[in-house]
Formats: C-alpha cells, sequence, structure tokens
C-alpha cells in the first residue's frame, strides 16, 4: 500500500491558484465599507469605486505592456475568449469569413470557433509538432486572402509549451490580420508583452496568478489601423465602453490589480527560476524512483512550473485515486472530453493511447519547496508500485 501523506500538497496550479493573502486583504473593503457601484459617479461611493477600478485597470495593464484603456474587464477567461473570438469575427465578416486557430487551444476558443463555422465562416486548425509547438510556417501557409482572425494561445494548460507568439504576430501585422492570444497560463509565470507579440487581443484572468476567481479582462489595440471593433457579446448598461455590459466586479477587479502587482514583483524577484529548479527536481526524481517515464511536450520553451509526464504501465486515474486526495495534481487525459477519447492537446501531439492514458499533470506553484517535491516523488513511487502490482497479478 501507499504510504499516508501527512501534508496536503497542491501541484494543479494550472487548474486554480490559492488568492494571495495581499490580495484578499486588498479586497476586503470592497464588499463591505467600500461598497459603491462605479457607475454611480454622482456620490462618494460610486466615485471611490471607480477610482478602484481605475487603479486596478492600469495594474493589470501595466503587467502586459498595454495602456489602462485597453483592458476590458470581464467575469474569466471564457468571456474573454468568446468576445475576441465571436466578437473580431463577427465584425470583421464583410473583410472576410475564414478564421485560422491551433489544435492544442483551450475548449474556450475552440467552441466559439465552431459556432462560427455553424453560422458560416471557415475555420483552419493548424496542427502542432509533437513537441506541441505551433509552426509559424505552417501556420501561414493556412493564411488566405479573406482570413480575418488567428487565434493561438501563449502556453498550452496542458503540456505547457510556450508558443512563439512574436513570430506569429509579426506574421499577422504584416498581413492585417488580427491577432488573438490566451495568454492565461502564461500571466504571471513568465513575461508577457502585448507589444513584442504584436497582438491585438489578449485574453487574461485572475484566478491562475494567485488572484480571485470570476474575473477576467481582454486586452484590445487601440492603435490598430483600420480600428478594431468587437461585437459585444453582453448588452446592457453599456459598461467598459459598450464592449461588456453589466456592473463591474469591484472587489474582483481589485484583486485582480493586486495580484497583478505581485506577479509583476515576482517575475521580477527569480521565482520563474526557483519554480523551474522545483520542477526539474521533480522530473530528476521521478525517473530516479520510476522507470517508464516519459516527458510530454517540449522540454523548452515551457512553463517554469509544468511538468507533464507520461508513465508506463500506470493508469493516472488509478495512480491519483490511491493517493487518497491528499497530492493534488491531474490526469493528463480527461477521460469525460470528446467521448472518453482522452485529452485533445495529447491527441493533437500525435501520442498513442498508452501515453494518453497514463499521462500526469504537475502544477507547481508560489508556495512549493523542496520538501514537498520529494514527498510527491516518494509517494507517487510507492503508488505506480502497487498499480503494477496489481495489474501484473490481475493478468496472470
Amino acid at each position: 500500500m501507499a504510504m499516508t501523506v501527512r501534508r496536503l500538497i497542491y501541484l494543479d496550479h494550472h487548474a486554480t491558484t490559492p488568492v494571495d493573502p495581499a490580495v484578499l486583504s486588498a479586497m476586503l473593503p470592497y464588499f463591505s465599507d467600500r461598497f459603491g457601484n462605479p457607475s454611480s459617479r454622482q456620490h462618494v461611493f460610486g466615485r471611490e469605486a471607480e477610482r478602484a477600478v481605475t487603479e486596478g485597470r492600469t495594474l493589470v495593464a501595466a503587467l502586459v505592456g498595454a495602456q489602462a484603456e485597453e483592458i476590458v474587464f470581464t467575469s474569466g477567461a471564457t468571456e474573454s475568449d468568446n468576445l475576441a473570438v465571436r466578437g473580431a469575427a463577427r465584425s470583421l465578416a464583410g473583410r472576410g469569413r475564414h478564421v485560422v486557430t491551433s489544435t492544442i487551444e483551450h475548449p474556450a476558443v475552440l467552441e466559439p470557433c465552431r459556432s462560427l463555422e455553424r453560422e458560416g465562416f471557415e475555420v483552419t486548425r493548424v496542427e502542432v509538432e509533437p513537441t506541441g509547438l505551433v509552426d509559424p510556417e505552417r501556420l501561414a501557409a493556412a493564411l488566405r486572402a479573406d482570413t480575418v482572425l488567428v487565434s493561438v494561445m501563449a502556453a498550452n494548460n496542458e503540456v505547457g509549451t510556450i508558443q512563439p507568439v512574436g513570430e506569429i504576430g509579426s506574421i499577422c501585422r504584416e498581413r492585417g490580420i488580427v491577432f488573438h492570444c490566451d495568454a492565461v497560463q502564461a500571466l504571471g509565470r513568465v513575461p508577457v508583452d502585448v507589444e513584442a507579440g504584436r497582438v491585438d487581443l489578449m485574453s487574461l484572468s485572475a484566478h491562475k496568478m494567485y488572484g480571485p476567481k470570476g474575473v477576467g479582462a481582454l486586452y484590445v489595440r487601440r492603435d490598430r489601423k483600420p480600428r478594431l471593433r468587437l461585437e459585444p457579446q453582453a448588452q446592457g448598461g453599456g459598461q467598459e465602453k459598450g464592449l461588456r455590459s453589466g456592473t463591474l466586479n469591484v472587489p474582483g477587479i481589485v484583486g485582480f490589480g493586486e495580484a497583478a502587482r505581485l506577479a509583476g514583483d515576482a517575475l521580477a524577484s527569480g521565482e520563474p527560476q526557483r519554480l523551474r529548479a522545483l520542477r526539474d527536481r521533480l522530473l530528476a526524481g521521478l525517473r530516479a524512483r520510476i522507470d517508464g517515464v516519459v516527458l510530454n511536450g517540449a522540454a523548452e520553451p515551457r512553463l517554469p512550473g509544468n511538468l507533464h509526464v507520461s508513465i508506463a504501465r500506470a493508469e493516472a486515474e488509478t495512480l491519483i485515486l490511491s493517493l487518497g486526495g491528499g497530492i493534488a495534481i491531474s490526469s493528463g487525459a480527461a477521460c469525460a472530453e470528446a467521448g472518453g477519447k482522452g485529452s485533445h492537446v495529447l491527441r493533437a501531439l500525435g501520442l498513442p493511447d498508452e501515453r494518453v492514458y497514463t499521462a500526469l499533470r504537475f502544477g507547481l506553484g508560489r508556495y512549493n519547496d523542496a520538501e514537498e517535491i520529494d514527498i510527491v516523488v516518494e509517494e507517487l513511487a510507492a503508488a505506480v508500485k502497487e498499480a503494477r502490482a496489481r495489474a501484473g497479478a490481475a493478468s496472470s
């Protein structure tokens, strides 16, 4: 039997992150004492809330090298992706009805693309390399005279591969094509810059970078010519310059801003290097204790806290269950997805069933340390040994 975990260990930071205490502290007054609606500018309560929103907008913009007025707040990354993909494609339909994306995008991009196809758009899904990288030349070859939008993520949420955003952005800029980038997994983990990436639209989220759930943003470039006008996906009170109606989530925006400030500090202080060292320690430990550990996705460029491996002869779901919930990791094969066919990302990498259903994703974060990594190695090694023994007994 696997050892009993004496310490809860969270290694699922790609799913969500804990709210940083400083973020929570900044948010709390806006639930009670400073509860005004930022649209109610005729009194002090509303003006105080408006100032808080402006500060949050400025801090989020600074983290990605944008101007504050280019940030549109939403309820999260899914809404941001929908506003970007459907909003841009529909508004540009007079120029063309062709959209290009990759096969490993998040469902929040792939599903809106499918809805566009039902409306008569054509969508080309560019295949990726076995490493999970989008080849800019292959993407360029998929572009047509009627292509109006390209959507490629900054970093993959499963295998952690960091895409050549700058190269893709340059290709799009040269051809006058709108470039959308889902930067949710990259934000706060590696430097993200809308100018360096030549990005026109960028989706952001607070809860993947130690901020609150339920708040996100979409960067919309202002100086683009011709000017980019999105078709709103939510209509009503005209908030966020009409792009996203609805009362603003003031506490969430305050928290998003503080999380952005802390993320900038962490990037400058060497947090990515610390996480990379822990990630490498984890991989080395697993390979030393378990045979048949294979890395999925490119070793580099990769998010510093991401490790995605397949472990031969050990089904991922079985391993996770045997850990008893004390170690939070996730299966790389989401079996509920696509009727049990497994992760669409791993399928896009061309991995066989053996690799897909034995895949594990580790997401390291701000509060993990070397002691936790060593515990995870020991626990997982014991779980693999047990799983293989059971499988051997069952087949004999």
